[in-house]
Parts: structure tokens; sequence; C-alpha cells
């Protein structure tokens, strides 16, 4: 059993732009990426699949003239969970435009400083540099937040209100 070059190269396009498209934070691209993978891994079963043959139906041809209805089923159900996730994706793009007006995943504050907090106790400074970097990571944060609902979440007020005061030392 021969690949045909252009499948395999089309296997190829499809797969790495899929993987390029959903590592993107636009909803939009995850969305188109999610789509071109699930087609690329689809062309990928059916050049596994081999030669073409009759419609596997029993009772009408010889078994060897058949074609195998195991890459078929695949491809649908591959086809079916593709436009499921599609779907799903498509849903989230529309709500995330409704709610912000962009379609872009921002990064989540709460994340930064927790990953900020894991830093300061691992390096085991409990002196008061340890506090006053993590009240400057904290109002870093702030600051790259996109809505005030955002700087609410991450109590903004009360490290702007101690930012003002000056470092407590």
């Amino acid at each position: 059993m021969s690949i045909s070059i252009v499948l395999a190269v089309i296997v190829g396009v499809l797969v790495a732009s899929g993987v390029v498209l959903l590592l993107e934070r636009s909803l939009t691209r995850v969305l188109l990426g999610a789509a071109m993978l699930g087609n690329g891994l689809n062309v990928m079963i059916l050049t596994m699949a081999g030669k073409a043959g009759r419609a596997p139906v029993l009772g009408q041809d010889s078994d060897r003239s058949m074609s195998d209805p195991l890459p078929q089923v695949m491809i649908l159900t591959s086809i079916v969970i593709t436009f499921a996730v599609t779907a799903f994706l498509l849903a989230l793009a529309y709500r995330s435009w409704q709610l912000q007006g962009n379609d872009e995943v921002q990064d989540d504050v709460e994340d930064r400083l927790v990953a900020s907090r894991r830093i300061a106790a691992e390096t085991e400074d409990t002196g008061a540099d340890a506090e006053a970097d993590a009240e400057a990571d904290a109002l870093d944060a702030v600051r790259e937040t996109a809505t005030p609902i955002d700087d609410i979440a991450i109590g903004a007020d009360e490290v702007q209100v101690r930012q003002d005061e000056g470092p407590s030392r």
C-alpha cells in the first residue's frame, strides 16, 4: 500500500496550521485551529484506510473487494466530535464578544498571584522584601487587568491604599 505524497502533505499542513492556530489567544483563531486539526486528522485516517472498495454490505460481494468500515466509522465519529467542539468554541467566542467586546483570552490574574506567592515562599524570604515584592506583583497585575471587575476580584483597592501609604517595613 502506497500513500499519496499529496495527501501526506495536506495532512501535515492541516495539522500544523491547526496546532499553530490553537496556540493563539483569539478564540476565533482557536476555533479555526480546532476545525483544521479535526479535518487534518480525518484526512490522515482516510489515507491510512487504504484503497477504496465496494460498500461494506455483507452478501453482495466477496470480502476482498469490500472497503474496511472501521476507518469510515472513526471518521464519522471524529466529524461529530469536531462539530461539537466547534459549536462549543463558537458559543464561547460569541459570549466573550458580548461581554468584553473582543474574543481575546486574557491572563488569569489569580494564577499570576498564586505563582508569585509560590515563588516568594520558595525563596524562604520572610522579611519585608518578600511582602513588598508580593505587593508590587499584585499592583502590576492590577495594572494589566482590562476591567474593573478583575481589579475588585484581586482586591485592587487594598493594594492601592497600601501603595499610597508606602511600603510597610
